[in-house]
C-alpha cells in the first residue's frame, strides 16, 4: 500500500485565525495515523512562480486514510475558520 500525502499551499490572510486553525488541525490527524511532514515558508523560486508563500506536507500511512481524514467531521467542522484563515490549495499525492 502507498503512502498518502497531503500538500497545502498557503497565503495567511489573518494571522490569530491561522493559529488557531493550526492549533487545531493536529487533533483531526490522529485517528488516521497522520504525521506533519514538514511546514515552511518559500524563501525562493528557482522555476516559475507560486502565488502562494507557505507550505505544509502532512503524511498518512495511505491515500484512503488521506481521504477519510479530509472528509470527517473533525476536520469539515475546520474549513469555515480556514476559509476565513488563508487561501489554501490542499492537494493529495500518492507515493510512487
Amino acid at each position: 500500500m502507498s503512502k498518502g500525502y497531503v500538500v497545502g499551499h498557503i497565503t495567511v490572510k489573518d494571522a490569530d485565525k491561522w493559529a488557531e486553525y493550526r492549533s487545531r488541525v493536529p487533533e483531526t490527524l490522529a485517528p488516521w495515523g497522520a504525521e506533519l511532514v514538514f511546514r515552511g515558508h518559500q524563501v525562493a523560486a528557482f522555476a516559475g512562480e507560486s502565488p502562494h508563500a507557505d507550505v505544509v506536507v502532512i503524511g498518512f500511512p495511505s491515500v484512503a486514510a488521506a481521504h477519510a481524514w479530509f472528509a470527517s467531521p473533525a476536520y469539515q467542522a475546520l474549513i469555515p475558520l480556514r476559509e476565513q484563515a488563508a487561501e489554501v490549495v490542499l492537494l493529495n499525492y500518492e507515493s510512487v
